[in-house]
């Protein structure tokens, strides 16, 4: 499945026009794209384009393929114009490429292909001196929208708060303002993506407003969305309640889309609050998919995706404080059972008895071993851990102690330690 892009926001005549002057000084097609290869503004063709290019106008932005490989070469962080590498392929030729930045924020990327690489230092001045302008008109045009969203996204985190009062306020704002309608149902997702040195700051969250914005508003539901440091929270109202395999698409498209612009090391997951019953609900949800983001970035088997209804004694565990998260709640039977002859065989045989609630028909076919040997593995249990499996109290205490090693078993946790 690939991600479900989303065009960047279109340039204003403003941009426009000096686009258009820059291209007819050089008699080159000139395109300034946003930091993640999407187009904003391109001119006119002077017979020099390739089929990104064309694909670009036709799309609004690159394929994954080609944003991949242009961000692989770092244009993100790049504080001075450079040569872009072409590649036969995807059909990209060289580019000059121009970093636009305003106070250390990258705006986007002007390029103008350069195939034999014959810009003169004439030429190349003249793009210097029109990326001045171009920056400080995409400046002026950030600064226009951003005050307006900001203000959308402060309303979304209060009705989303632990304040009563707060939410109240945030509600009444949202629903006077036409922001947003009630509606029946309710469910927030929360994503997450790690800092690292690979993307910068910036990148990550343009990156996440792009993973998110095409699912704010679907023939199914409507929402709003914010994007705070490497986190970004999406609510969406529905009509109807939305399932399971709906939910699962949608995060898995993020997951796409995040993986095409940002490198692997963000490494993202996301989290899915409990469905509710309206828009004063909603907070509840967005508690509960920070839990599940929580066990979604803790657990390697969900796959990067955590749903708060489908968690189970997980969506308990996961809030217990990092802190208190650690080693020292592995019940000391458990660890018993990690030092003995034959531990792993032993700890798989507990795990799928447990999950089977003690059946031992179940597990013997799960395990694909006699009935006979199974009892005789499970005695071994009782032995080594001094616990009795019909016990309810001692297979809780046992259960329990896997599930937590399950959630420290991102850290690398050696239970035998």
């Amino acid at each position: 499945m690939t991600g479900r892009f989303n065009r960047a926001r279109v340039g204003s005549d403003a941009l426009q026009s000096l686009v258009d002057e820059l291209a007819v000084d050089l008699g080159r097609s000139v395109v300034v794209d946003d930091p993640l290869v999407r187009l904003i503004c391109s001119s006119q063709h002077f017979g020099d384009e390739d089929q990104v290019r064309v694909r670009g106008l036709l799309h609004g932005y690159a394929d994954s393929e080609t944003i991949r490989f242009i961000l692989a070469q770092g244009v993100a962080q790049w504080s001075r114009p450079g040569m872009i590498k072409g590649r036969d392929d995807i059909g990209l030729l060289p580019r000059y490429c121009v970093p636009l930045r305003e106070r250390g924020h990258l705006l986007g990327l002007l390029m103008v292909i350069d195939a034999q690489q014959t810009l003169t230092t004439e030429q190349i001045d003249a793009i210097e001196d029109a990326s001045r302008a171009i920056t400080a008109q995409m400046y002026t045009d950030y600064l226009a929208t951003d005050a307006e969203e900001t203000a959308a996204e402060e309303t979304l985190l209060d009705l989303l708060s632990t304040s009563p009062a707060g939410r109240s306020a945030a509600r009444q704002r949202m629903l006077g303002s036409g922001l947003l309608r009630d509606a029946p149902h309710s469910v927030v997702s929360v994503v997450e993506v790690s800092r690292s040195q690979e993307d910068p700051h910036a990148q990550i969250q343009v990156a996440l407003r792009a993973a998110v914005e095409p699912f704010r508003r679907t023939r199914s539901a409507i929402g709003a969305m914010a994007v705070d440091q490497e986190r970004a929270v999406l609510l969406q109202l529905r009509d109807r309640p939305p399932s399971q395999s709906e939910l699962t698409e949608q995060s898995t498209g993020i997951l796409d889309t995040l993986a095409t612009f940002l490198s692997p090391s963000a490494a993202p997951t996301v989290g899915v609050g409990g469905r509710r019953t309206n828009l004063a609900e909603a907070w509840t949800s967005y508690e509960q998919a920070l839990v599940a983001a929580r066990a979604a970035r803790r657990l390697p088997a969900l796959k990067g995706i955590g749903d708060w209804e489908e968690l189970g004694e997980f969506a308990i565990l996961a809030q217990l404080p990092e802190h208190a998260l650690n080693e020292s709640l592995i019940p000391m039977p458990l660890r018993a059972l990690a030092r003995s002859s034959g531990a792993a065989r032993l700890r798989e045989t507990l795990r799928c008895f447990l999950d089977f609630a003690g059946s031992v028909p179940r597990t013997s076919e799960a395990l694909q071993i006699h009935r006979t040997s199974l009892y005789y593995r499970l005695r071994q249990i009782q032995d080594i851990t001094g616990l009795d499996l019909d016990n309810g109290a001692h297979r809780l205490v046992l259960h329990l102690g896997l599930r937590i090693e399950e959630l420290l078993a991102s850290e690398h946790y050696d239970s035998g330690a």
